[in-house]
């Protein structure tokens, strides 16, 4: 019996990644679960893992930033699977730049993906969720939330889920319906292979110097993260909400 049994999850941002690792970790814990990329032609691999671990898939092709097309794609997972029960809200992109380089369409791209589309897709699920009085909601910060050079766009985004998260948690719980953040550090994935590329260092390079900042002297795997998430996901964390975990390998304090 996996602790997740006859739950339906939606993950966002899941064809690779963290997402991706998510899905997969829900899966294995016994959920259902609905992949929203907008990367069509990356889905297969998630929904070939996640159906691997015994449960049902489904690949949903999903721009999180259009309101139509997440009212649909939610709608659809519903009738699809007669209802909706978690929501891992982790669709995001990097845009960084220094703040005088940085165009309004690196401003807007982060801040509607990240803010906008963790937004929409909430709005969606919780109609469901309160009418059955029962959610669990997971939102995806980072450390640099606190703030981190060339990243004005990413950090104000993810300071601001942090504020969303409390704010839905207020509202939502009296529908029994948990809200709650987790805030990786520097995890192992395409993004952290992009700041190589514009730092000009190799990837074996940046890992190295990273660590050395890490009370755990090592980056962080996907695992890590969807470890938590699933967690939270479940009725062990049933009175846990509003709360923003940091997943970073030591007090983030000292990472920054």
């Amino acid at each position: 019996m996996g602790r997740l049994d006859g739950r339906v999850a939606i993950v966002t941002g899941a064809a690779r990644g963290i997402g991706a690792a998510e899905a997969v970790r829900l899966a294995q814990d016994g959920a259902d679960v609905a992949v929203f990329d907008i990367l069509a032609d990356q889905l297969h691999d998630t929904i070939t893992r996640v159906t691997a671990a015994g449960v049902r898939a489904m690949p949903v092709v999903c721009d999180v930033t259009n309101s139509a097309q997440v009212k649909e794609s939610v709608e659809t997972v519903v009738e699809h699977f007669g209802h909706i029960d978690i929501l891992v809200n982790n669709a995001g992109v990097l845009r960084d730049n220094l703040l005088f380089k940085m165009s309004d369409d690196d401003w807007d791209t982060v801040i509607d993906i990240h803010l906008k589309g963790t937004f929409l897709c909430t709005r969606e699920a919780q109609k469901f969720m309160v009418k059955q009085r029962y959610g669990k909601i997971v939102m995806t910060s980072s450390i640099s939330a606190l703030g981190n050079r060339g990243q004005s766009n990413y950090s104000s985004a993810k300071a601001g889920l942090q504020g969303m998260a409390r704010t839905m948690a207020i509202e939502l719980g009296p529908f029994n319906i948990n809200v709650n953040v987790v805030a990786p550090g520097f995890i192992v994935t395409d993004m952290l292979h992009q700041m190589a590329a514009r730092m000009g260092k190799t990837f074996e390079e940046l890992q190295g110097d990273i660590a050395k900042m890490i009370p755990m002297r090592r980056l962080g795997t996907v695992e890590d993260i969807a470890s938590v998430v699933a967690f939270l996901a479940s009725d062990d964390a049933a009175y846990i909400s509003g709360e923003t975990i940091y997943i970073a390998g030591g007090p983030v304090g000292v990472l920054m």
